[in-house]
């Protein structure tokens, strides 16, 4: 025992240092008969700005799931490894001079210190990180697959394009329409480039949602994105001029709203456009031409809808015959269905805006509610004929039947995902694994070439092209290789290519002879939870989830779904109430807090600030307020003693049982409040029993991993609390005795109910109101409830 009080820089460095050179943390075995918990952080970027203490939030709520299942005898995992490829750095190197790599390498060391300060329980053995030949050959790897079998492939796409730079910008770097760097304004240009096939998952990729624990607004977003949508498919027959046999070809979710049709729209890139007929082509081409200038993003995204009338065009309505005239307007895309709408803007608000703006007729279809599948009045469809008095789903399946019959159309599922466009002219990411002959045909390098290296005499000033096509000895090692004239491709791939697979990866770093195992692979997967930040909810599960189902489907795993159970954790904001941001001043970096207060008081502070998945604003009052909780529980190490209580064993009985459940339900904030009242309780008594303490301190131990052992070792016990069996809740001791509360109204007593000691205002109100003679004097409002916790609840009608 000592009387020295509580600072943690006394012994936080020491078990740090003790914990890694035992790796006490190594992964467990993967035939554990007790099963497994594969705690899974979000590959993080390694920024040179190092961790933030919004990073700790997530990291310290997979830590203390991962301990929490140690004590309890499964085998764990918590690996970490480093999303290294990607834009920042090279910028970096543009700016400085200073290669990607040794700017990323000195990055990584800073996180992995302060990861370590912070207590996670990592095992280092198992660290990847994309931006090393040894991982990214397995990238290439992996995309070798998808083109033998047909999914990775190359056409021409428009990319956002930056005049006076020279080169290609990610949606990301076009603000306003403009290029970050130069404030130029931004146009769009074709380029060839490298797709994966994803929408061949369409609709597994949306149904299989499913499957997963995930928090209902992922999930809708991610079926958003998707966008599966049931409809029909129709022509349009066109008259013009040329008077040619054409159609235009669209897709809606409501044709039985096709007499509301009023205006057809088309993509500025739409072929028909190329009709010799049109009267205003001058026109059409000038505002083509504008288009050019905004990103696919800006034309999905501006309230302003502009366009222009098509003359000399117009469509005709297959139901009635009627003539229906042609617009072109940006916020159709080519790329999604057939690049045409058919326009009903009495029943569309997109639609609305733009008839309004350009004068166009508005027919109401359909009186009531649109969104419904039954109507109040569906006879009220305009020149309908027989479909007067359907229901809706009864008039769609009769139009489909008569355009099916008339070759037309018919019913179609259709979605919003598109391909995933994979090539970017950069140098600090994975090499595709391509090479041209002469004549430029593309050929996929042999596996047992792999990993082809990026180079390193590069000049990484934009130029309009990948800076890998400026590099002599990546050129030179294509003509050793394969002979005069051929060449390697020179784009790398998106970031997220490297990101959407490395959960996998971690578990065979240090075998160079296969991607992975999979009887290892099948054991631990998928992850039992992974945290992961909102901002990732869409494209990086997207594509982790086509990874899996991929390697599913080759025969290589058991599971097509990654991620069981996933959470994001809520923003941390400043102390301003604002983000955190270097622009604010208010980023807080956790080795300042840890030199501050320590590495417990930062972990059990940011689970303490609130329901995880919320924004919780910083406050260095409540963080110190920690820290004198756990001042307490060291000054309580004083009082142990061989002894007996069996009031203290049913309060940790209780506590035991409370704290298991909420940290399975990652309810962390409950669980430290919980332990706060035990810490008010056992500070009342005279003496602690050890065997009580004991369990105490081992239940802490995954919320603060330093002081935890530290009062372990004073106490004489065997080195690590972290090896520990978590203790066995004793229900004998779980049973509460029951208090009688007086019911007042209007402060007098109307009723007693007998309740469990310590019940909450909200589950005595509940009993009370159920009375039957307390009821009758309830019939008012009740305007405030007054409750005295195990004596008496008042209520003011």
């Amino acid at each position: 025992m000592s009387n020295v009080s509580y600072n943690p820089l006394n012994f936080e460095k020491k078990w740090q240092e003790k914990w890694l050179k035992d790796k006490i943390y190594k992964t467990g075995v993967s035939n554990n008969p007790n099963g497994k918990f594969y705690s899974l952080y979000s590959y993080p970027y390694p920024s040179g700005a190092g961790l933030y203490v919004g990073h700790v939030e997530g990291m310290v709520a997979n830590d203390i799931v991962a301990r929490y299942y140690r004590h309890k005898g499964r085998s764990v995992t918590l690996p970490m490894g480093w999303d290294a490829f990607g834009l920042p750095a090279e910028n970096y190197a543009i700016k400085t001079g200073i290669a990607p790599r040794e700017n990323t390498d000195t990055a990584i060391k800073t996180f992995i210190e302060q990861i370590n300060n912070i207590g996670i329980s990592v095992d280092w053995d198992m660290e990847v990180g994309s931006h090393e030949p040894r991982y990214y050959k397995w990238t290439q790897w992996i995309f070798l697959q998808l083109f033998k079998a047909g999914l990775a492939y190359k056409k021409n796409a428009p990319v956002n394009w930056c005049p006076k730079d020279e080169t290609v910008l990610a949606n990301e770097q076009v603000i306003n329409g403009k290029c970050e760097r130069c404030d130029s304004e931004v146009v769009q240009k074709d380029m060839d480039q490298w797709f994966f096939k994803i929408t061949d998952f369409n609709e597994r990729l949306y149904k299989d949602l499913d499957k997963v624990d995930w928090p209902e607004s992922t999930k809708s977003m991610q079926r958003n994105w998707i966008g599966r949508s049931e409809g029909t498919k129709l022509k349009f027959k066109l008259k013009s001029e040329s008077e040619l046999d054409k159609y235009l070809e669209v897709f809606t979710t409501r044709i039985d709203t096709i007499f509301g049709a009023t205006f057809m729209v088309i993509a500025p890139e739409h072929p028909i456009l190329e009709d010799s007929s049109i009267l205003n082509i001058e026109e059409v081409k000038g505002y083509i031409n504008d288009t050019k200038h905004k990103s696919e993003l800006d034309r999905q995204t501006s309230k302003e809808k502009s366009g222009i009338k098509v003359e000399g065009l117009l469509a005709i309505n297959p139901f009635n015959n009627e003539e229906i005239p042609i617009y072109v307007a940006d916020y159709v895309l080519s790329n999604y269905g057939s690049g045409a709408i058919m326009a009903v803007p009495a029943h569309d608000e997109r639609d609305m805006e733009f008839a309004k703006k350009h004068n166009i007729e508005i027919i109401e279809v359909i009186k009531g509610d649109v969104e419904s599948e039954m109507y109040t009045d569906y006879g009220t469809l305009i020149n309908s004929g027989e479909y007067s008095g359907l229901t809706s789903k009864e008039a769609i399946n009769k139009m489909q039947e008569w355009l099916k019959n008339n070759n037309l159309g018919s019913s179609e599922v259709n979605f919003k995902l598109r391909d995933w466009l994979l090539s970017r002219q950069r140098y600090w990411g994975c090499p595709i694994p391509i090479v041209y002959d002469p004549e430029g045909n593309a050929h996929p390098i042999d596996e047992s070439d792999l990993p082809l290296v990026l180079p390193e005499d590069v000049d990484f000033k934009p130029t309009g092209e990948s800076p890998i096509e400026r590099s002599e000895e990546f050129k030179k090692r294509a003509e050793d290789k394969y002979g005069k004239g051929w060449h390697y491709e020179v784009d790398t791939m998106d970031t997220f290519v490297d990101s959407s697979w490395y959960f996998l990866r971690y578990f065979n770093v240090n075998d160079d002879t296969k991607i992975f195992d999979s009887e290892t692979l099948n054991f631990w997967l998928p992850t039992d939870l992974y945290m992961i930040g909102q901002e990732h909810t869409v494209l990086h599960l997207l594509y982790s989830r086509f990874f899996t189902k991929f390697f599913y489907d080759q025969g290589l795993i058991n599971f097509d779904e990654p991620f069981f159970k996933m959470r994001h954790m809520g923003t941390i904001l400043g102390s301003d109430n604002r983000k955190m941001s270097k622009r604010w001043g208010n980023v807080l970096n956790p080795n300042d807090e840890i030199d501050k207060y320590g590495a417990d008081t930062l972990r059990i502070y940011e689970m303490f600030m609130g329901p995880l998945e919320d924004a919780k604003a910083w406050n260095d009052r409540a963080e110190n307020g920690v820290f004198r909780f756990l001042s307490r529980v060291w000054d309580l190490n004083e009082k142990v003693r061989d002894i007996n209580s069996n009031t203290q064993d049913i309060e940790i009985n209780k506590l035991i049982k409370k704290v298991e459940s909420d940290i399975e339900h990652l309810s962390f904030n409950t669980a430290i409040a919980k332990f706060m009242e035990f810490i008010n309780f056992i500070t009342r008594e005279e003496s602690i029993s050890k065997e009580v303490w004991s369990k105490f301190l081992i239940i802490l131990a995954p919320f603060a991993p330093y002081i935890t052992e530290e009062l372990w070792s004073l106490m004489g016990n065997a080195y690590s609390i972290h090896t520990q069996s978590w203790p066995i809740v004793d229900d004998s001791k779980l049973i509460l005795d029951n208090v009688s509360m007086a019911i007042q109204v209007n402060g007098k007593v109307r009723g007693v109910v007998s309740v469990p000691l310590d019940s909450t205002e909200e589950e005595v109100s509940k009993l009370a109101r159920g009375d039957k003679n307390v009821s009758k004097y309830l019939e008012g409002n009740i305007k405030k409830t007054i409750f005295v916790k195990n004596k008496v609840i008042n209520f003011l009608v």
